[in-house]
């Protein structure tokens, strides 16, 4: 058997994955409906933790005050900022009586951790309801909190959200960072609605304190700089206490990064809390990614070796094909349709980025949230 014959029966293999993945994880949530549930009778605390962000709490705070809630107080969280944003908090403070500012010095012992600056966040917080965003997000309208509490229960004790990010024009960067956050959404919320929940956004997501505390917290990862969200609900979720939310007008919105650096930056803080996941959904994401990988590998070394060019061609289709049915229904329920007809290339650039990312995240590791 030659060398091309190998790859192509590997590459039918790696498709074979890929297909299996997509019709069984990933499109029972790309087929399932939003469910609208409202209530506007749970206290509900709000919690922002916010480190140089003064620009974006005077432009957005007005937004999440704005809200059709009955009971919520906002408790925002100064992180140690060097800028003005803990004036900000006190004007609002003084100006509202549902707020309440909690001023985190630098601790050297937490330096650069937002986990520790939560915490006192969360400890400071009056309600067992708590549900999290950050400075730079807004709500898509104003009946966010009503369909975040909507989805709490008496089983349900974490609420999964989808932090979006808004669109610019005619910006490659801006498509690639949206692609990226669809498939991390499309993921999430497929697990989840398995019984496999494994993570969730800290721009939209909500849990119980009671919850919180008698699962100690951050402690158990205090010391790994990220990961307040993934890592918590990765450690604490189950098939019985987690409920999704997709409804639009429970979206939040946020200003993505404006370089390929602070982008990068960022996703090497993301990627490097993968590691610590439980083992059954590091093993189910790497097979995914791996196979991702391999697919363009094989398919274009194939390709350009002529090999059964036929038959190659035939199954890269039939991949791209399942691929764009489940991503395209997904990118419709979460409002991000433009991506569709680009997501090959998309992808293709996610994962030769997410590959040097993880290269680098092996020669040095983040130091700080931000």
């Amino acid at each position: 058997m030659t060398l091309p014959s190998i790859l192509f029966y590997i590459l039918i293999g790696v498709v074979s994955i890929q297909v299996a993945y997509y019709l069984s994880f990933l499109f029972s949530f790309a087929i399932k409906r939003a469910e609208t549930r409202l209530k506007k009778n749970i206290p509900i605390s709000i919690i922002i933790c916010a480190k140089n962000e003064a620009e974006n709490l005077k432009n957005n705070l007005p937004l999440i005050l704005n809200q059709e809630y009955s009971n919520f107080e906002i408790v925002l969280v100064n992180d140690s900022s060097s800028d003005n944003t803990l004036k900000i908090m006190k004007e609002f403070e003084a100006k509202h009586n549902n707020i309440t500012v909690v001023d985190v010095k630098t601790n050297e012992t937490f330096w650069g951790n937002k986990k520790y600056a939560l915490t006192l966040g969360i400890k400071a917080s009056k309600y067992d309801f708590l549900v999290f965003t950050d400075a730079d997000c807004i709500p898509n309208s104003n009946k966010w909190l009503a369909h975040i509490s909507g989805n709490f229960s008496n089983q349900k004790s974490i609420v999964l959200g989808y932090g979006a990010y808004s669109k610019k024009r005619f910006s490659f960067l801006n498509k690639l960072i949206r692609f990226e956050t669809v498939l991390t959404a499309l993921q999430y919320f497929s697990y989840s609605n398995l019984g496999m929940p494994y993570m969730g956004v800290g721009r939209n997501m909500a849990y119980r304190k009671e919850l919180f505390f008698n699962n100690s917290g951050f402690n158990n990862h205090m010391s790994i700089k990220s990961g307040d969200d993934d890592l918590f609900i990765n450690e604490v979720a189950n098939k019985t206490n987690t409920s999704i939310c997709f409804t639009s007008d429970s979206f939040t919105v946020s200003e993505p990064k404006a370089s390929f650096k602070a982008w990068i930056l960022q996703k090497r803080r993301h990627i490097s809390t993968a590691k610590y996941y439980k083992l059954k959904h590091k093993f189910f994401l790497g097979l995914f990614y791996t196979s991702q990988l391999l697919f363009w590998i094989l398919g274009i070394v194939l390709i350009l070796l002529g090999y059964n060019w036929q038959w190659v061609l035939a199954v890269i289709l039939l991949r791209f094909f399942v691929q764009l049915l489940c991503f395209g229904f997904t990118s419709k329920k979460l409002g991000e349709v433009d991506l569709i007809i680009l997501s090959p290339i998309l992808e293709l650039f996610l994962i030769t980025t997410q590959l040097s990312i993880f290269i680098a995240n092996l020669i040095s590791k983040p130091k700080h949230w931000k």
